[in-house]
């Protein structure tokens, strides 16, 4: 994958790579045909000044300067044809070494939560949703669909995203900077966490599926960036102040695959 320089505006975190803003995307694949091989790939529109491929689970992504014409873009593609093959072949291999068993929202299937699982649990007496030891009781009675145990389950993660999040922020104290200004859920699919240059972090509610540990090496991450908006050699000294010992967490959450998250 290409790495692109952060935009000052904001920073995200998904393997260390940021993602810039204000990007048009072409929703519409296209396609190349070149030679016997037919190449499908999304036209994102960027402030940059030159043609990038990117490889995730959407496929073949290419960025490029607004003035540059499609007729280029297409040769670019050419050109690179063998690194692309290459890439993507090595992302299929390790989304299959990295992908999370699936969840099928029934009662007695088995819910990651903070590093470990919770055993879901229909219960027509709850009056709420909540947690008895290792189980997930849900406020639903026995047999409730798929999709209203995955709606209650979503639901229920979230609020402890919030509770979570907001109990380890705190714990970093007086050495949070002076420039932040706050912090709020994400659903983002795309990134674990991101800071604005107002001074506000986004953490995605995602999260909550991790153990503690990870979930501090983010809220660090993002806080280092309050002052730091780069990943320079200065940023990675501001992590380790904020949490010695970021690099087991940081190295566990770079092997994660998102799209194989339950939600």
């Amino acid at each position: 994958m290409i790495r692109r320089r952060p935009a000052p505006e904001q920073l995200a975190l998904l393997l260390d790579i940021p993602v810039a803003p204000q990007q048009r995307e072409d929703v519409r694949p296209r396609q190349l045909r070149i030679e016997h091989e037919v190449f499908t790939f999304r036209l994102r529109r960027a402030r940059r000044r030159s043609i990038g491929f990117q490889i995730d689970d959407r496929g073949l992504t290419v960025s490029a300067p607004r003035w540059v014409p499609l007729r280029e873009i297409e040769a670019a593609i050419v050109e690179k044809r063998r690194w692309i093959v290459t890439k993507q072949r090595e992302w299929h291999e390790w989304c299959s070494r990295r992908r999370l068993p699936v969840l099928r929202f029934v009662d007695g299937d088995r819910l990651p939560y903070l590093g470990s699982h919770l055993v879901l649990r229909t219960d027509t007496d709850a009056v709420a949703t909540h947690r008895q030891e290792r189980e997930l009781r849900l406020a639903l009675p026995r047999g409730a669909g798929e999709p209203r145990v995955r709606d209650a389950v979503q639901a229920w993660l979230q609020a402890e995203a919030r509770r979570v999040f907001a109990e380890r922020i705190a714990r970093f104290g007086d050495r949070i900077s002076s420039r932040y200004s706050g912090w709020s859920l994400s659903s983002a699919r795309s990134q674990w966490g991101s800071c604005t240059h107002d001074g506000r972090l986004r953490l995605s509610w995602r999260l909550i599926h991790f153990s503690l540990p990870i979930v501090d090496y983010v809220v660090a991450h993002e806080l280092a960036h309050l002052d730091e908006m780069n990943h320079s050699a200065r940023f990675w000294r501001s992590v380790a102040q904020l949490l010695p010992g970021f690099e087991a967490a940081r190295d566990e959450i770079r092997g994660v695959d998102m799209t194989s998250l339950p939600l």
